[in-house]
């Protein structure tokens, strides 16, 4: 997206959509940010009827825009449901099948998975929802390769999150593919909210409560932060927390969902990232400022991360 041009995000709403998901794409999508210097999304909430009644009866929507918004999107929202197997609105389920045609990005949060499988834009492809119903998933769409068990997967022009917390997972995704690192993060500090966990992380980890609890991995993983271009190993971080390498791995995995080495790459494709976008030329000095080793490295961690080679991600981003 560029600076001097809008992107177009809708989002539906039916009866008994859970107002948390409408929040999440409101807050990222929908307010001003003047402070970014860049043209921002153009967002609007959308209903197959003038009044909707959100999940639980909490309250009702009404003066909204029509459902016809949609086929002016470039990306659409689905709508979710708490009881995911009572289906959409058949015009909903029509307007996002018309959206999936026409190659309209398309987003689900939590169960919104359902509404998109219903549309048929799932069948073959990776998708996720909440882990609550995943069964409940394969069971009626068998055509979906469900992974149950991540925050989001990205499968094409279909986005799909787990969980409703791992909506703001994916809306950041989102943004980072837009505009950016640089940006997203900014909007994650905005939101006082980690700025990027990827999508393959675990949803849900089954942690039991300790006696004592362990000590947060905060000042280890700020120290690495603050060394990234030196040679740093598990070892390393294992070291500096004081505990053994596989004390450490488990850690990471309660915490993060992750393994140190897969979180040390992670952070150092994103500092390679804000590099290109403030201007570094150099592949190299790229490679050995973030602690990548070689240009040649560089390429492929940053293409397995961001699908972008270097030079396509600095076309897109740097200012």
């Amino acid at each position: 997206m560029s600076r001097g041009s809008s992107h177009r995000v809708v989002m539906i709403v039916d009866d008994g959509s859970n107002p948390f998901e409408l929040g999440i794409a409101t807050e990222l999508f929908g307010l001003r940010r003047p402070e970014l210097d860049r043209a921002w999304y153009e967002f609007a909430l959308c209903a197959a009827e003038p009044s909707v009644v959100m999940h639980g009866g909490m309250f009702t929507m009404s003066g909204v825009a029509a459902l016809d918004a949609v086929a002016l999107a470039d990306t659409v929202i689905v709508p979710n449901r708490p009881d995911p197997e009572t289906g959409a609105a058949p015009e909903v389920v029509a307007a996002v099948r018309a959206a999936g045609e026409r190659g309209a990005r398309l987003v689900s949060f939590c169960t919104g998975a359902f509404v998109l499988a219903e549309a048929g834009v799932l069948d073959g492809r990776r998708a996720s929802t909440h882990w609550q119903w995943a069964a409940a998933f394969r069971a009626r769409y068998p055509a979906v390769l469900l992974e149950p068990d991540v925050l989001y997967v990205e499968d094409g022009n279909v986005f799909t999150a787990a969980g409703s917390a791992a909506a703001l997972d994916l809306g950041l995704h989102l943004i980072r593919l837009d505009h950016g690192a640089e940006i997203a993060n900014a909007v994650s500090r905005r939101l006082v909210f980690a700025a990027h966990r990827e999508g393959g992380q675990r949803q849900f980890v089954r942690r039991p409560v300790a006696a004592v609890p362990d000590v947060s991995l905060g000042p280890v993983l700020e120290w690495a932060r603050a060394r990234l271009d030196t040679p740093l190993t598990v070892a390393d971080l294992a070291a500096r927390a004081a505990v053994s390498a596989a004390t450490l791995h488990r850690r990471f995995q309660a915490e993060l969902g992750s393994t140190p080495l897969a979180w040390l790459t992670g952070e150092r494709v994103a500092l390679a990232c804000r590099l290109i976008e403030r201007g570094e030329l150099r592949l190299a000095r790229v490679a050995a400022a973030s602690g990548l080793g070689t240009a040649s490295n560089l390429r492929v961690l940053m293409r397995r991360q961001t699908g972008l080679t270097p030079t396509a991600y600095r076309r897109k981003f740097a200012t």
